[in-house]
Formats: C-alpha cells, structure tokens, sequence
C-alpha cells in the first residue's frame, strides 16, 4: 500500500518517505536511482534506436530490416570467405614460386606449408601413416617421426618420394627396390646365425662367424657391411633401433625368408603440386626432417634433379 496522505512517513536518519511496504518488520525507503543510472539507461535506449536504424534488427516476414548501412551478417561472412581465399591464393603462388629447397628460409611461408600440410595429411595419409603418422609395423606403414628414411628426409627428397611414390606401376621414376626372397637358401643353422648377426648390428644380440659370413654373403651388398642401409636402393638401415617390420626374431625370420615390401600411391595427377610440396614441408616437420646440405653449404649452387 503506497505511504501518502495524512498517513505518510519519513525515515529520520535519512529523510526519505517510506513507500508502505514491509516485511518482517522491514520497510521499504523510497529512494530515487542514481542520477548516473538514470542516463546511462536513457542512453542504452538511444543505442537501442539508432541500432535498430543502422543494422538489421526488426523481424519482418522475410527477413529482418535491412538497416541504413546495409550490413548483415550474411555478406561479413561473405568478405571475411574472401579474404581468407585470396590470402590463401597468396600463400599457394608464394609456394609454387619458391623451390622446395630453399622454403626452409622463410619461416613464415614455411609454417604456412606446414599448416597446409597438416589438412592435407589428415585427409589422404593418415589412412596408413596413421593420424600421428606413427605409421603400423603391423603393416608395414613408416613411422614418420623417426630419424630413419628409406630414401632420405631432406625436403626435396621427400616431395620426390610423395611425387613419384613408392612402386608404383607405370612410373618409371617411382622408387623401387625389391628384396629377394631367402626360402630355402639357408639351413636352420645359417637362418639362426643370420637373425642373431642381424640383431647384433643393433646391439640386441651375438654374432657368430658364421652369422657375419652368411650376412656378408647375401646382405651387404644392400644393406651394407654393418648396416648401415643404402637410400639409393631404399635398403633399410639395420644397425638403429628403428625398424620397419618389427625386431623379434620371428619377425626378422619372416622378412628375411618370405619379404614384405609395401606401396605408397603417387601423389602426382591426384594433388596440385602446391598440396605435395605443403605435405612434403609437413612430414619434414614431423621430427625426423633433414637438412638440405647442398643449399645450406651454398645457396647458389645448383642441385641435382634426383636426390
């Protein structure tokens, strides 16, 4: 009940008429709101106007106002799409003007590729590489974190490999290598002697005499006399902890007697070149990548079309 009339009441301490209102014993004071709260509310209805007149803001039956500004969501989303392609036009013509091998020496252009990289990796590698690239011993898929390359983990031999792919028919630029089966070729004494000496290279087991004989006999001349490996023939490197096909001793067996040795597609015709050096700066990036030495030793020199 309001506090008028003849009835009205005033709080002493402070002056102000009470509105009538009480509970437990509480009343209510009819105190004005601050001044600055009282404009600051008539500005926020101002705001609310010229808004409504600016911008769209009123539903109708179609659509909304358009506002006298003629903005709308729709088109900012529309320039901020543009601006992203013609950003994204710009890195892709930077990259397809830069030769892979000297990409390393812009940085920002280099964590573009990388980026790009990355979306493509996701879409047409991870199927085998696996979406941390661990790749699968099980398959035989490469870890691509690793330090250890078949055919080398510099930019431009990885591009080469991405371009050409890994066997693959038709391509006579392909890399190829092929690992002659060993089924029948030792008795169980040679093929025991032969794992442990391949094991030893790692320092996982013993050699024996007759383990480095039939090692120097029938590996060597791939994998090298201590194996080291050899990327021209993709021969894997054998004395590292890093295996493609697994360590145990009935993996080494398997490979050796019966060998598995995997595919990758070529790249090129399915990506734009632009895509393929992006994936190339991508896996580079992924731990194992090499330098250049040719280019870091000197920039004018020329490289060699096959790395």
């Amino acid at each position: 009940m309001a506090n008028e009339g003849p009835n009205k009441r005033v709080d002493q301490p402070t002056g102000t008429e009470f509105v009538g209102h009480e509970w437990d014993g509480i009343e209510e004071l009819d105190t004005p709101m601050p001044r600055w709260w009282v404009w600051t509310f008539y500005l926020t209805i101002i705001f609310a106007l010229g808004y409504m007149i600016a911008y769209p803001a009123w539903p109708m039956f179609e659509k909304a106002t358009e506002g006298v500004l003629g903005w709308s969501s729709r088109g900012q989303l529309a320039e901020d799409i543009d601006a992203a392609d013609q950003a994204r036009v710009s890195v892709r013509e930077a990259l397809a003007r830069i030769p892979i091998e000297r990409l390393p020496d812009d940085s920002a252009l280099m964590q573009q590729a990388v980026a790009g990289g990355a979306a493509a990796f996701r879409v047409n590698c991870v199927q085998c590489h696996g979406s941390g690239a661990a790749g699968s011993q099980e398959l035989g898929y490469p870890n691509l974190n690793d330090d250890d390359w078949l055919w080398g983990g510099d930019l431009r031999a990885i591009e080469y490999t991405l371009v050409h792919g890994i066997r693959q028919a038709g391509d006579d630029q392909t890399r190829a290598s092929q690992m002659p089966p060993f089924e029948g070729a030792f008795d169980s004494n040679q093929m025991d002697a032969l794992v442990s000496h391949v094991l030893s290279l790692s320092g996982k087991g013993q050699s024996t005499p007759l383990g480095a004989q039939t090692f120097s006999d029938n590996c060597a001349a791939c994998h090298g006399s201590s194996g080291e490996g050899n990327r021209e023939l993709g021969a894997p490197r054998l004395n590292d902890a890093i295996w493609l096909r697994g360590s145990s001793r009935e993996a080494i067996t398997r490979q050796i007697l019966n060998p598995r040795m995997g595919m990758m597609p070529k790249w090129e015709g399915r990506l734009d070149p632009v895509t393929i050096k992006m994936l190339a700066a991508y896996v580079h990036s992924l731990g194992g990548g090499e330098d250049f030495l040719e280019v870091a030793e000197d920039p004018e020199a020329e490289v060699d079309e096959q790395p």
